[in-house]
């Protein structure tokens, strides 16, 4: 590598960290939100809050650059424009109600932009999976200026979780070509997850009724 190289790796890998830095605070901000709600729900409603927990990441560079390639993406703004969760938050709750109150909790923080929410929990994908996805937009203070940054918040139940961790693990081990036999497989238990997740609730509710 020459010398001219080696300046211009540096200029890239600088400016990829910068890049990267910013979706750090915007993640920071957005967890923080996330657990001050979590937080408050815990101290107020008692055994009854909706979230059980949460969990966040963001996403490896080489996963990134290949998401980028698959996009078509030529330069960090195209990133910016067509990648939408680089910062992912999840929150777990126990019921589906949950999912919709942490929704609406969400939708009314006065400084978080909604940008796009898909219901998958309405209209699950053909695999089956489930979950809401919220992309937002939330402000980052910077000592010379002030970036939009967008977060994906997926909001799930626990069961909805566990499906779609099954899910993830048997397509990285497959390279996303699943056998059609676990393709099958896998929507059963995704049904199945459904029936829980509507017997679950149901138990709750009866168990609120007064002389329950």
């Amino acid at each position: 590598m020459t010398s001219t190289d080696a300046e211009d790796f540096l200029a890239v890998s600088e400016e990829l960290e910068g890049f990267l830095m910013l979706y750090r605070f915007g993640l920071e901000e957005m967890l923080t939100k996330v657990n001050i709600l979590k937080q408050e729900l815990t101290h107020t409603a008692s055994y009854d809050c909706p979230i059980e927990h949460v969990t966040f990441r963001l996403k490896r560079t080489t996963a990134l650059a290949e998401k980028a390639r698959r996009l078509g993406c030529t330069t960090l703004d195209d990133v910016r424009e067509l990648v939408s969760d680089i910062a992912g938050i999840r929150v777990v709750c126990s019921f589906v109600s949950d999912a919709y109150t942490v929704l609406e909790m969400l939708k009314r923080q006065p400084d978080v932009t909604v940008v796009e929410i898909k219901d998958y929990i309405a209209e699950p994908k053909p695999s089956g999976y489930k979950s809401l996805h919220l992309i937002v937009e939330i402000p980052v203070f910077l000592s010379d200026r002030t970036e939009a940054v967008r977060v994906e918040i997926q909001i799930r139940t626990v069961a909805m979780d566990f499906w779609a961790s099954l899910e993830h693990k048997i397509h990285y081990k497959y390279q996303r070509a699943v056998p059609e036999r676990l393709r099958e497989e896998l929507a059963g238990v995704a049904a199945a997850t459904d029936r829980l997740d509507h017997q679950m609730e149901q138990l709750h509710r009866d168990s609120r009724r007064p002389g329950a």
